[in-house]
């Protein structure tokens, strides 16, 4: 029953996406918004094939034989119905919130998560840019949820049909959503989510509550353009030659720089892999609350 409700989110859902796609990139291309780039708009259809591979695998060999060992320790038993459904989608949403919040604070899951920031560009697709390997950690985070008593492949079910609305706030056409701002992700909080513009770096982590970016302070309102300035899409120093490898390997790639770099203690050599992205021990890279503290100094 479960394999069968899963399948059937991914054939409504396949179409949604492309309905979705063809309809930003027709109106983009008729009010000559240039959304779209070919060049990133394949880059964002390999990520999400090479995460769709790493997740497929992963979750066949690993999460749910984890999960079901699980689930057999559980300690709530649920009566399967609409409280049941509530509560799974509240608790993996909260749960999915810490997940993408230490992507962004921890260097070392920051190298993996960069490559679902690293368009220039923002568009439905970019929502299919996934981040390669963060699937061979994501269940780590989620282990609460079969020893509450949630059954495996539902939890699986409720992060894919998430994920159809993580998919849908990527988008710069949509402005403002009414009453759906107050509790839900909408596209103006997750646009403010992929700046680079210094006082959105790092805010509304959510995928579908923005209650808990209100609840533990990471929500920041995407502000009138005349007020405050536009929005920069991006990384705050972009890839210089982006390719399939710089992609997804460039942060990596200078995490080992950075560590094996000579004449620095063993304690800096760890905050360069698991402290904030652009720690350094010499001041010559900024962090984003370096940034924000001299953003608050200027004014």
């Amino acid at each position: 029953m479960e394999e069968l409700r899963e399948q059937w989110l991914i054939l409504i859902s396949t179409p949604i996406y492309l309905i979705l796609i063809v309809s930003e990139l027709l109106i983009s291309h008729w009010q000559h918004l240039q959304k779209y780039t070919l060049r990133d708009t394949i880059s964002n259809l390999y990520l999400m094939l090479l995460n769709a591979g790493v997740d497929f695998l992963f979750r066949l060999i690993f999460y749910l034989a984890f999960f079901n060992l699980c689930f057999s320790h559980r300690f709530v038993s649920w009566q399967v119905g609409i409280p049941y459904w509530i509560a799974l989608v509240i608790a993996e949403d909260f749960l999915y919130y810490w997940l993408h919040r230490f992507d962004h604070v921890i260097r070392f899951f920051w190298a993996a998560h960069v490559t679902h920031h690293s368009s220039e560009q923002y568009n439905f697709t970019v929502g299919f840019r996934s981040s390669v390997f963060q699937p061979l950690y994501r269940f780590i985070y989620f282990i609460p949820l079969p020893l509450l008593g949630f059954k495996p492949l539902d939890i699986i079910f409720v992060f894919a049909a998430t994920q159809i609305w993580g998919i849908f706030v990527h988008t710069q056409l949509i402005k403002k959503m009414g009453l759906l701002e107050l509790i839900l992700v909408t596209p103006s909080h997750h646009r403010v989510h992929h700046a680079s513009n210094t006082k959105y770096l790092d805010k509304n982590m959510g995928m579908f509550l923005i209650l808990w970016d209100k609840l533990f302070g990471t929500f920041q309102e995407e502000l009138d353009e005349t007020a405050y300035e536009p929005i920069k899409y991006g990384l705050t120093k972009n890839i210089e030659k982006p390719n399939p490898i710089t992609i997804i390997f460039h942060e990596w790639n200078q995490i080992v720089k950075d560590v094996v770099q000579p004449n620095i203690t063993f304690s800096q050599r760890i905050k360069y892999l698991f402290g904030p992205p652009g720690y350094s021990h010499d001041g010559s890279r900024k962090t984003s609350e370096d940034m924000r503290k001299e953003l608050d100094q200027s004014k």
